[in-house]
């Protein structure tokens, strides 16, 4: 099994949790409920992205790790829904981010932020038909990589699968398994705790 397959089923309980938590598909959702979604995931991304810079960005440059820097996007959709600079720096963070302090770790929470582009896809259809005519925004967190979704996630794939085929460590996939887990699990304890 590859470490992608092996991601996606050893990870799916705790995704199936995280995916629970996301109240955006609900047929009640306001524009207030969408905000305070952003405002959520943009106190999730800001902690995470960081680490997941200091960690990866020099020893895998051929993730091309800013492209996939997810906050400027986060951003974009929360200016569009009234936030300036000070209320952005004033949004609560994750206050148990994962860890994820070592490679194998980061790679793990890398698999959960680059995945969920891929179910974003989903949302964004709804999220368009449902605040039709409202004043909303781009949803351009929800676009992510447009037209590039595929190929940027089989890009990310390419990359994991050559960093464990190049390591020594046997408990590499161990590792890369656990940070994604620790990843999906205080991203469901954040949203919970966040919108309440």
């Amino acid at each position: 099994m590859s470490l992608p397959q092996r991601l996606k089923t050893e990870t799916r309980p705790h995704h199936e949790r995280a995916e629970s938590a996301v109240r955006l598909m609900e047929p009640g959702l306001t524009l207030d409920g969408y905000r305070r979604h952003l405002e959520a995931l943009y106190g999730f991304h800001q902690p995470v992205e960081a680490r997941l810079s200091e960690v990866l960005a020099e020893e895998l440059p051929a993730l091309h790790l800013r492209e996939r820097m997810k906050l400027p996007w986060l951003e974009a959709d929360l200016r569009a829904l009234g936030h300036d600079a000070a209320s952005l720096a004033r949004l609560p963070r994750c206050p148990e981010p994962p860890s994820l302090g070592s490679l194998p770790e980061a790679l793990g929470g890398c698999y959960v932020l680059e995945g969920a582009t891929l179910g974003g896809q989903l949302i964004l259809r709804h999220l368009r038909r449902h605040f039709e005519g409202t004043q909303a925004g781009d949803f351009v967190f929800f676009r992510a990589y447009g037209d590039d979704v595929g190929s940027k996630w089989r890009g990310f794939a390419e990359v994991l699968t050559r960093a464990a085929e190049d390591t020594s460590n046997p408990y590499f996939g161990d590792r890369v398994v656990k940070g994604a887990q620790d990843t999906f699990d205080a991203f469901e304890r954040w949203l919970r705790r966040a919108l309440g």
